[in-house]
């Protein structure tokens, strides 16, 4: 593992910087941050791969360099976790959220192979009122996830139902 954290920047392109420990109230939309990395290494591919993803490109050395990919890669819900761990570990959504709705639009744009390393730039792209608990709210983030070359490899819009500031 290496350096998982806060990011002191928001994401590229993105509006004000949300803080630490944030509540419903401080998600505006075009707000975002980035967080710090995670480098995967082979066994931990193999290992996430062989208890949820068998397929013989994450767990198989000599199949994958046979296969279309030309050796082994990251499992997507393997990048899906990771990525959504960094984001929690960066601080805004810890400790204020209060679980999760779904996750629209994921896209896994290229494959992540052992010894790369991913970060995640998160864009607020709405934030809405529960109608029915007044104690919360609705979150989307948008998290695009890239490499240590700068090249997407996955993105993702997250819907965080988050806790509001107790009046």
């Amino acid at each position: 593992m290496s350096g998982q954290g806060a990011g002191e920047e928001p994401g590229e392109g993105a509006g004000p910087a949300i803080p630490p420990a944030a509540w419903f109230e401080d998600f505006v939309p075009g707000g975002g941050w980035s967080t710090g990395g995670y480098t995967f290494s082979e066994s931990e591919v193999i290992d996430f791969a062989f208890r949820f993803d068998p397929q013989p490109f994450h767990i198989d050395a000599e199949a994958a360099r046979a296969s279309i990919w030309g050796g082994l890669i990251v499992s997507g819900f393997h990048t899906l976790s990771v990525a959504f761990r960094l984001v929690y570990q960066s601080g805004p959504l810890n400790p204020n959220n209060i679980g999760g709705k779904g996750i629209d639009e994921i896209r896994w744009h290229r494959a992540v192979r052992p010894g790369d390393t991913i970060r995640v730039a998160v864009e607020v792209l709405s934030a809405t009122e529960s109608r029915r608990q007044p104690d919360r709210g609705t979150v989307v983030l948008r998290y695009a996830v890239a490499n240590q070359h700068g090249e997407s490899v996955m993105t993702a819009d997250f819907l965080h139902v988050v806790a509001r500031r107790p009046l």
